[in-house]
């Protein structure tokens, strides 16, 4: 018998990440996809080490936030319905270092995200 997509999803089996040699995720139409893993063929590059720092530094500095700095971003993100969550807001500002998109956020919701 050939186990589908949607017999797994009948048995009620899902979910997210690796699992054996195999990585599952589900699609924004709730398809769950699968595939088997593929390791990376050689070290990262000096850009990939360079980006995932910076990820690393964001991620960082968001948690030295207190909760109520953490809630600004959440609260201006839902405000203007925007597609993602203030931490991802924060993780793109630390990385794109885009200061007028903050500022036309902050303005539309009226919550100061960053200091003057």
């Amino acid at each position: 018998m050939k186990i589908t997509r949607s017999l797994l999803r009948f048995l009620g089996w899902n979910t997210q990440g690796d699992l054996g040699p195999y990585t599952f995720y589900t699609t924004k139409r709730h398809h769950l996809v699968w595939f088997i893993k593929a390791p990376p063929h050689g070290p990262p590059s000096h850009m990939q080490t360079l980006q995932r720092n910076a990820w690393r530094m964001a991620a960082s500095y968001w948690q030295r936030h207190t909760p109520a700095q953490k809630a600004a971003w959440e609260n201006a993100t839902q405000l203007l319905k925007l597609n993602l969550t203030g931490y991802n807001l924060f993780v793109w500002y630390h990385t794109v270092g885009d200061r007028p998109t903050i500022a036309t956020i902050e303005r539309l919701s009226g919550i100061t995200l960053l200091p003057t």
